[in-house]
């Protein structure tokens, strides 16, 4: 996807910036709502958000360094490697050596690991389901384009004032 021209919008000023009208206040705001409600329906299963989600790259995926995890939610390595430590605890998962490259480790589910990950879709589409259930499916497409569109905007806005930033 190319990078779009910039121009200032000018929905927001100083004078008259209010949090609760925040797009990003907002999205937090939702962000968090369906983090709890996960959590608080995958909490039967012993895991938390910090727990769940590698969980569930690591269904995707099949296995993972902590570097690929890390950068994947978003996270520091040292964060990654605490939850994946009582993940390990647990009996979810395991870390194994790469044959090729002994300084490699990868993360894989176990079986247990395996059973819990396969709950989180599920969890996840009934809590964002309720999050949209009066929305019509127009109305959650332009949501998605929207968010889309404000992702782009953001890594577009981030690499212009990463260009125009004085080197030191």
């Amino acid at each position: 996807m190319s990078t779009p021209p910039l121009s200032q919008s000018h929905f927001y000023s100083p004078e008259q910036y209010e949090p609760c009208q925040s797009v990003g206040y907002l999205m937090r705001k939702v962000v968090e709502s369906i983090r709890v409600q996960a959590d608080a329906r995958l909490a039967v299963h012993g895991v938390t958000a910090v727990q769940w989600v590698p969980l569930f790259l690591l269904l995707k995926s099949g296995r993972a360094t902590v570097a690929t995890l890390s950068r994947e939610i978003e996270v520091d390595p040292g964060a990654i490697t605490r939850a994946l430590d009582r993940l390990e605890a647990k009996g979810l998962v395991q870390r194994q050596r790469c044959s090729d490259d002994r300084r490699v480790v990868y993360v894989i589910l176990t079986e247990a690991g395996r059973a819990v990950a396969e709950q989180v879709p599920a969890v996840l589409a009934e809590v964002l389901n309720g999050h949209l259930c009066d929305f019509s499916v127009e109305e959650w497409q332009q949501l998605q384009h929207l968010l889309q569109r404000m992702l782009v905007n953001g890594r577009a806005w981030c690499q212009t004032l990463d260009a125009e930033a004085p080197d030191l």
